[in-house]
């Protein structure tokens, strides 16, 4: 009963919505909120600035992608602002037709329909409300209806630009049913649906010899001819076609490339000049953003073909490369995941981060920069920095491969062996080196790729692998060291004495003999080497710890054990190194004791509730860990 409560209150919404009214009405209308009348390109940028726009150090990020499309925040921003920005403002970018090129699975489609959605949700909104002559086919702007003579003085008194003429079918809507009194003429609200073919339109290519143009343009209806005596006379067309019923909105032209020639020649006078041209009419005008998107190949072979030198001018390409970031990676793997089924399988930490590791892998070239690897290039892409190269120096690798990301496995792929392996396995978890095996798994079964594409990529899910083993490592060390944190904070506190004792040049006192010492040398480098701190950098990093330890003493707070990130890695490393047998010991016997089992029930506790494992999954990792350490 509550749910029919719902639903009750989502009809009277629904009823909110409606307006109707006459051409005067909407004048008033128009007066007091111009931007009701504003074109298609800028309706659409104002709905993605409307979710808003996040400045960051790297550009901006526009939160209208940011629940669906993950990693590609800089095509996005060239998108919008090159784009759909330009075309608001009505400059020459607008009357292009936008052509996403990319990869499979990349998120072109995605990217469409989520405008195309977006649109249907902001002319639900005051901000996005939009008004169409009523009873009109085409949904047409009701400022149509003002003569030409007298638009110039309309747009200086009222700041409103009008673009385009009266369809056919509302030319004869006003000679006859008004005869020419255009201010009683009604004007309704509309909302943009796909569904219901309002304001976007969806044209699909098929099969040449049977798909037909009207799909595009509309089509005369025979059983009418005979009562209006014309195929020239409105009322015997159907003005139903995709570009009729995007007016005022979108047009996705789903596969563009692979239409036959004669469906894109209507996109020459639409992107150019605003109009198309249908049966037995004048050029009909239509004010819709059309979008298409095709892959690399198909685009190549689009452009090498003379016949269409007319379409290239009229076309922006913008290229929708693969995601680069592991991190991102991640993000488009557990929402692909959640829109399945599979939501009653838990999936171990660290198992998409693996899978997504040989994924970004594929996807990046070779750096001719000495001492740059493909593993540094993916971390630094990650917003890591790595030995020997910094965040400053991605520009130039990005430069030096310009077409990176516009190959490689694709996320559908990864999600297909994903689903393989749950359901081979029949599990209630799965881990990271469940997905390496669905993977190679996935490898040994793809006819399709070469000998030396099947190794590089065998290479990758190994360097994936060893990825995950430092990941193993690390996890397991933290749940250790928390068993032992005591003598964490004692190493601690003992290293910032000796590292205070060096920084000001004095000795130290022994606790229980009083004699003086000097800093103990061996133990700061024994910590410092564990996060790859040199003998030369090591004067720099002592400093830079006291350094802070001053701050938070003038700010009156603590300087603990969780202060310094780098100082507690270091720190949480040594301690491992120091209980690697421990560990060793402990993860890998069969009979464990007392004190054994008390250890590993307490890492296994640790591990469920601070970092989202199972006991299936937990379990698993010790004795794979203990494993690795044996080795």
């Amino acid at each position: 009963m509550d749910f029919i409560k719902r639903i009750d209150e989502f009809r009277q919404n629904q009823r909110k919505l409606s307006w109707e009214g006459t051409f005067k009405d909407y004048l008033e209308i128009v007066a007091k909120h111009p931007q009701v009348a504003q074109l298609a390109h800028s309706r659409v940028y104002n709905m993605v600035a409307a979710a808003g726009i996040e400045e960051t150090d790297t550009g901006k990020k526009y939160k209208f992608f940011s629940s669906e499309i993950f990693g590609i925040d800089k095509t996005l921003e060239r998108l919008v602002e090159e784009y759909f920005h330009s075309a608001a403002k009505r400059l020459d970018v607008r009357k292009r037709i936008l052509l996403l090129m990319g990869p499979v699975s990349g998120g072109k489609s995605t990217l469409v329909t989520m405008l195309k959605r977006g649109m249907e949700r902001y002319t639900r909104t005051d901000e996005g409300a939009v008004y169409a002559i009523s009873k009109c086919p085409m949904h047409e702007e009701p400022l149509h209806l003002i003569p030409n003579e007298l638009r110039k003085e309309f747009e200086e008194k009222y700041g409103v630009y009008i673009e385009g003429n009266l369809c056919p079918s509302c030319r004869l809507m006003v000679d006859t049913e008004y005869e020419g009194n255009i201010e009683n003429i009604t004007v309704k609200r509309i909302i943009f649906s796909e569904d219901d073919r309002v304001g976007i339109g969806t044209f699909t290519p098929s099969d040449p010899k049977s798909q037909d143009i009207a799909d595009l343009t509309g089509s005369i209806d025979f059983s009418t001819i005979c009562e209006y005596g014309s195929e020239s006379d409105p009322r015997a067309y159907r003005f139903d076609g995709e570009l009729n019923k995007a007016n005022r909105g979108i047009m996705e032209f789903q596969e563009m490339l692979k239409c036959d020639e004669k469906f894109l020649w209507n996109l020459l006078s639409l992107s150019q000049e605003g109009n198309f041209k249908a049966g037995r009419f004048a050029l009909i005008s239509a004010d819709e953003m059309v979008m298409a998107h095709t892959n690399e190949a198909e685009y190549k072979a689009f452009i090498s073909n003379k016949k269409n030198e007319a379409l290239h001018s009229r076309i922006i390409v913008m290229r929708i490369p693969y995601n680069l970031r592991v991190s991102d990676e991640v993000k488009i793997y557990e929402k692909l995941i959640k829109q399945s089924d599979m939501g009653n399988i838990h999936i171990a930490p660290h198992a998409m981060r693996t899978a997504s590791i040989f994924s970004i892998l594929s996807r990046l070239k070779e750096s001719k920069k000495q001492g740059m690897d493909l593993v540094k290039k993916m971390k630094l892409y990650d917003g890591e920095d790595v030995e020997g190269f910094k965040q400053k120096d991605l520009i130039e690798l990005q430069n030096e491969a310009i077409d990176e990301g516009m190959s490689g496995v694709d996320p559908r792929y990864v999600i297909n062996r994903l689903s393989s392996a749950l359901i081979t396995r029949d599990t209630q978890c799965i881990n990271a080196l469940d997905v390496l095996r669905g993977l190679k798994e996935g490898l040994d079964q793809h006819p399709s790729i070469t000998k030396e594409e099947r190794d590089r990529l065998l290479n990758f899910i190994s360097i994936a692998r060893k990825e995950f083993d430092e990941l193993a490592k690390k996890e397991v060390q933290k749940a250790f060291v928390y068993s032992y944190e005591e003598s964490a904070k004692t190493l601690f506190n003992n290293y910032l004495d000796n590292v205070e004792a060096y920084c000001n040049g004095i000795k130290m006192k022994d606790p229980i003999t009083g004699e003086e010492l000097d800093p103990d040398e061996k133990l700061m480098r024994s910590i410092e080497e564990q996060i790859g701190i040199s003998e030369n950098a090591k004067k720099s990093f002592r400093e830079e710890i006291l350094i802070r330890l001053s701050v938070y003493a003038r700010k009156g707070r603590t300087f603990d054990y969780n202060s310094h990130e780098r100082l507690r890695e270091a720190i949480e490393k040594k301690l491992f190194v120091d209980l690697k047998d421990v560990v060793k010991i402990t993860t890998s016997t069969k009979t464990p004791d007392g004190e054994q089992l008390k250890r590993i029930n307490e890492v296994v506790a640790r591990l469920i509730d601070q970092h989202g494992y199972c006991p299936v999954c937990a379990n698993e990792l010790l004795r794979y860990t203990g494993s690795l350490l044996n080795r």
